[in-house]
C-alpha cells in the first residue's frame, strides 16, 4: 500500500504554539446536534489534517479541544476506511515516547469535477484530494440542451470514474446557472434545463454522490479551500463564458434568497451598449466577457487595446464598489484569462472600488487576481466534495 504524501496545494505548515484549529473551513448554518456530534467530530479532525498536514494524536486532541480518547477512535475509524495512515515517529527529537504522525491520504483518493464555465466546451478532470489534476478530457455540447445534456454529462462522468486510478469519493460540478442548496438546478438557460435534481439524477445514475453548485460559487470556493482568500469576506467574480461571482462572508457561502447572489452578469452597465444573449442591451457580460473583449480589442493599437482594457475595468469596478461598500468585503478575486483580465482592467477595476468606497482608516480593499488560475472551477467541484461527503472544506 503506498504511503501517502502531504497536501500538494496548501501543504504542512509550521503552527504557532499553543496550536490552534483551522479557521478555513466554511462555518455550519445550523447548530450541531448531540446525534450529530459523532459525524462533526470525525469532520473537524478531517478538515484538520487537511489544512494542516500530518500531526500526532496528541496534537489533533489539543487542536480540536477533543479528548484523545475521542481522538484515538475517531483516528481507528479513519485508518479502518483507509482515509488516513501512519506515517511513523515524528522525526524531532521530544521528551517522552516519539509521537506516531497521521495524515490523509490524499493521493489515493479522487474526485470527478466538471467545469461548464465555458459552454459549449465542458471539461471534465480526475483530481486527488489536494485538488491537482491527475488527468482531464473535455467534450462538445454544441447544441446539446435538455435531457441530451444531461445524457452526455452522465457518459461523461461514467467515463472518468471508469479511468480512475484509485477509489472515486464523489462528483462536483461547476455550472452557470442558478443551483440550490440540494444540488438541483433551478434555472440555467445556456443547457435549458429548469427544475431540475441534477445532483439526485446523476447520483442515483452513478452510484456516487453528486454535489453542483453555480460555477461563481465553485471559484469562491476554490479560493476558500485551496487558496488564501480571506475568510472574513470576499468576492470571486468569475469571468468565462459569461460573467458570475460567488461570495463568501464570514466563513459562509452567500446563495441568497432566490439563490442568485452573485449574478452579475446581467446587470445593465450601458443601456445602449451592444445587444446580450439575454436579449437586453449593454449588460456587464458584452463589457467584461472575453468573446466580446476580445471582439472589442480586435485590431486596436497597443494604446487603444489598453484603454480598452482600462474601460473595460472601469465599468466592472463601478458594478463591484456597491457589493464590496454594503457588504464590507476584504477582497475582490479576478478569475478566468489573465491576458485579458490582469493588468490595465485589473487595475481599473481596482482604482474605481477604491475610488468609490467612503474612505477609512482601515486598509483598503484588496482587488487581485486569483491563486487557482484556469483549474478554479475544477477545484471548486472538487471542494464541494470535500464538503459534502467529509464535512470539510
Amino acid at each position: 500500500m503506498t504511503v501517502p504524501t502531504a497536501p500538494a496545494v496548501r501543504g504542512p505548515r509550521p503552527h504557532p504554539t499553543p496550536w490552534r484549529t483551522s479557521t478555513r473551513a466554511l462555518r455550519p448554518s445550523a447548530k450541531v446536534l448531540p446525534s450529530q456530534a459523532r459525524a462533526h467530530n470525525r469532520a473537524v479532525v478531517l478538515g484538520l489534517l487537511f489544512h494542516e498536514g500530518p500531526v500526532s494524536r496528541a496534537d489533533l486532541a489539543r487542536a480540536t479541544g477533543l479528548t484523545r480518547v475521542t481522538v484515538s477512535e475517531i483516528v481507528a475509524d479513519l485508518l479502518a476506511d483507509e482515509l488516513v495512515a501512519e506515517l511513523g515517529l515524528r522525526p524531532e527529537g521530544r521528551v517522552g515516547k516519539p509521537a506516531m504522525m497521521v495524515g490523509l491520504r490524499t493521493s489515493e483518493h479522487h474526485i470527478v469535477a466538471v467545469d461548464l464555465q465555458r459552454l459549449p466546451s465542458a471539461r471534465v478532470a480526475l483530481l486527488d484530494l489536494t485538488g491537482a489534476v491527475v488527468s482531464e478530457q473535455t467534450a462538445d455540447f454544441s447544441g446539446l440542451r435538455g435531457e441530451e445534456a444531461l445524457t452526455a454529462l452522465e457518459d461523461l462522468c461514467r467515463s472518468t470514474i471508469a479511468d480512475a486510478p484509485g477509489r472515486v469519493v464523489g462528483v462536483g460540478i461547476g455550472t452557470p446557472g442558478i443551483v440550490d442548496a440540494t444540488g438541483g438546478i433551478v434555472e440555467s438557460v445556456r443547457l435549458a434545463w429548469k427544475d431540475l435534481p441534477l445532483g439526485q439524477r446523476l447520483s442515483e445514475a452513478l452510484g456516487l454522490g453528486v454535489h453542483v453548485a453555480n460555477d461563481g460559487d465553485a471559484a469562491a470556493l476554490a479560493e476558500f479551500t485551496y487558496g488564501e482568500a480571506s475568510s472574513s469576506g470576499f468576492m470571486a467574480v468569475a469571468v468565462g463564458q459569461g460573467v458570475g461571482a460567488g461570495i463568501v462572508l464570514d466563513g459562509h457561502l452567500v446563495r441568497g434568497h432566490r439563490l442568485a447572489a452573485g449574478e452579475i452578469g446581467h446587470l445593465t452597465v450601458d443601456p445602449r451598449g451592444e445587444e446580450c444573449q439575454c436579449g437586453r442591451r449593454g449588460c456587464l457580460e458584452t463589457i467584461v466577457a472575453p468573446t466580446y473583449l476580445a471582439r472589442t480589442l480586435e485590431g486596436r493599437s497597443p494604446a487603444r487595446r489598453r484603454a480598452a482594457l482600462r474601460d473595460a475595468g472601469r465599468r466592472l469596478g463601478a458594478v463591484l464598489a456597491p457589493v464590496v461598500a454594503a457588504l464590507d468585503l476584504e477582497e475582490v478575486l479576478l478569475i478566468g484569462p489573465a491576458d485579458l483580465l490582469d493588468g490595465p482592467l485589473l487595475e481599473a477595476a481596482a482604482a474605481t472600488v477604491e475610488g468609490t468606497l467612503l474612505p477609512t482608516s482601515g486598509p483598503s480593499v484588496r482587488v487581485r487576481m486569483g491563486e487557482r488560475g484556469e483549474d478554479g472551477v475544477l477545484q471548486g467541484a472538487a471542494a464541494l466534495v470535500l464538503a459534502g461527503e467529509f464535512g470539510f472544506s
